[in-house]
């Protein structure tokens, strides 16, 4: 048996990810129609977000109150923010494909 089949890693949920791809959404809304939208693009910016993103992990109940008051605090939402925006544009102006 496989290391990780002997264990629930299903209950392992990085919370900044959740909180990139709805900010990642909410920019692109904003945004005019010049920003490709295809998936490999999306999923690039997303990828180079989290990237620079503190991570807040959690596993349990109590994991899951210490990350909701992580991710409200300013400061973090204020960092998901710049970084998206960022991705955003060096996806823009370097997309992965022709």
């Amino acid at each position: 048996m496989a290391f990780e089949d002997s264990y629930d890693f299903d209950i392992l949920v990085n919370e900044a990810e959740k909180m990139v791809i709805s900010e990642l959404g909410r920019q692109l809304d904003s945004r005019g129609g010049n920003i490709c939208r295809c998936n490999e693009c999306v999923v690039d910016m997303a990828a180079m977000a989290l990237n620079a993103v503190k991570p807040i992990y959690r596993v349990s109940l109590l994991g899951t109150l210490y990350a909701s008051q992580a991710m409200n605090e300013e400061s973090y939402a204020k960092s998901v923010r710049a970084e998206v925006s960022r991705a955003i544009e060096k996806v823009r102006k370097n997309p992965a494909h022709d």
